[in-house]
């Protein structure tokens, strides 16, 4: 997550102070990936080194007040215009815990994959319900509206997220079936093995498919669910 690039594209609205901006992204992206104080000054230290940021005097309460300098828009115009790279992908733990429990001594592996369907689904309901609330703040406007649609967004992000995690899930349970049953027909007097399509995947119960969201109800001009 690229704290740098989120406190710049704030700062171009404006001088902020440090708690003023953690509260602004915070409230941008519906708090799913909150920052404490620290993050955030250790971050403008950081663009004021780099001459993305400046320090533009008090305001009146005392706080101290960055501003983004010229230097700062062109690294935040080269952010928006470059795609995200996904050529070294960020580690994924669930992904590394699948991989760790394949053969480990005492572990069921399909006991931790429906164990994380069951917890992934849940996730997936949740966000769902979060969705909703936030499509009828679009709905109604008002002030917090350019933050709602952006909270909107991340929601569906998320809900996409999710529903390919679930999938992937079905996906490894089906596979190490399939496997098992290609090793036990290669054991010496094994009986023959079912057919590899024998053991479909299996859908996550009750998870909700995205396009049944209360999308539906996006006023025109809301982003399309």
């Amino acid at each position: 997550m690229s704290i740098r690039h989120g406190l710049l594209a704030l700062l171009e609205r404006g001088p902020r102070y440090g708690s003023q901006l953690r509260t602004e992204f915070e409230s941008r992206t519906g708090s799913t990936w909150p920052l404490n104080v620290g993050q955030v000054y250790t971050t403008l230290n950081r663009l004021e080194r780099d001459g993305m940021v400046a320090q533009g005097g008090e305001d009146e309460a005392g706080h101290t007040l960055y501003t983004i300098t010229d230097s700062g828009r062109a690294e935040l115009r080269t952010w928006f215009e470059k795609p995200v790279d996904r050529t070294s992908p960020a580690r994924d733990e669930l992904a590394i815990k699948l991989a760790m429990a394949v053969g480990a001594p005492g572990v069921d592996i399909r006991n931790v994959i429906q164990s994380q369907r069951r917890h992934t689904v849940k996730a997936m309901q949740d966000y769902t319900r979060l969705k909703a609330q936030a499509l009828l703040a679009v709905e109604g406007g008002g002030a917090r509206e350019r933050d709602d649609v952006a909270w909107l967004l991340v929601l569906e992000q998320l809900i996409f997220q999710t529903e390919a995690e679930a999938r992937w899930l079905d996906h490894c349970e089906s596979r190490l079936i399939r496997l098992s049953a290609t090793a036990a027909a290669g054991a010496p007097g094994a009986a023959p093995a079912p057919a590899p399509d024998a053991p479909a995947a299996r859908t996550a119960p009750d998870a909700p498919k995205t396009s049944d969201a209360p999308s539906t109800a996006a006023a025109p001009g809301a982003p399309a669910s």
